[in-house]
């Protein structure tokens, strides 16, 4: 089957965001009809992304501001991940978030109590965290020197986040800072677990033989779609160079330019 043909068999796209449809904050020119094509085609896509530093509302306001029209339904986040997680596992607990606020109010809003008091604190939940303080890093290290068998969830592990310049520090770099002071790791629940894109195809009905997880990073897009058995795609428009493709253990399903690959396949024009 070749890379155009893969790709037309695949009925629910699943995109991570920042370096495959956009830019931090500059849509890519192919993005929008690519979406629309998907649409009209009668396939589904969902934004999937491990960024907790911001609320579905959040980005749909961002997408907006794009020119992309999204609703709730749309997405699906590491912190909806998170929340999954916790109620299968730890229902009642109270949440230490060292998070921003978005994150803390979408956690809310699945039902967790949210405390800033040690002494009520159940489970540690550490996100990508742009409004991150040294008091959030003494009580989290308070935390996990003092309860050693205090329950600690991550949103994901990316070490950066791509900006127009370079990158920044994610969550994946604030849990290393946590592991000099403590030696403990954190569980992580987004990207590159199966988890988000087992919930996608929970949520669409469509099966793994007919979804592709489409993104920029190896160690977290590709990776989790190889783990969850889906088809795994990686775009080269977003941090990923070819030497760190060269050097990886983990290897995509399917390498392409960038996501405009994929519209040309769905307009069944040659795919490079």
């Amino acid at each position: 089957m070749t890379a155009g043909d893969r790709i037309r068999n695949t009925q629910l796209f699943l995109f991570d965001m920042d370096g495959t449809l956009y830019l931090e904050n500059d849509l890519y020119d192919f993005t929008k009809e690519l979406l629309s094509v998907i649409r009209e085609s009668g396939r589904r896509y969902l934004f999937v992304t491990n960024n907790s530093s911001k609320s579905v509302k959040d980005y749909i306001v961002k997408l907006e501001k794009l020119g992309i029209a999204a609703e709730y339904d749309d997405f699906l986040t590491s912190t909806q991940a998170v929340a999954y997680y916790l109620k299968l596992h730890h229902a009642d607990a109270r949440l230490y978030v060292c998070g921003t606020e978005s994150l803390k109010e979408e956690l809310r809003r699945e039902g967790f109590i949210v405390t800033e008091e040690l002494e009520k604190t159940d489970c540690i939940i550490m996100g990508n965290d742009t409004e991150l303080t040294f008091q959030k890093l003494y009580d989290v290290s308070k935390l996990l020197h003092t309860r050693p068998g205090i329950p600690y969830v991550a949103t994901n592990l990316d070490y950066v986040c791509p900006t127009s310049f370079g990158s920044v520090p994610d969550c994946g770099s604030m849990c290393d800072m946590l592991y000099n002071v403590s030696k403990r790791r954190p569980i992580s629940v987004g990207k590159p677990s199966p988890l988000m894109p087992q919930l996608a195809m929970e949520r669409t009905g469509i099966d793994a033989a007919h979804t592709a997880m489409v993104g920029d990073r190896i160690y977290t897009d590709v990776k989790s779609g190889l783990n969850a058995g889906v088809l795994a795609v990686l775009v080269m428009s977003g941090e990923t160079t070819q030497e760190i493709l060269k050097e990886s253990e983990d290897q995509p399903d399917l390498v392409l330019e960038s996501a405009a690959c994929i519209l040309s396949a769905l307009k069944n024009e040659d795919v490079n």
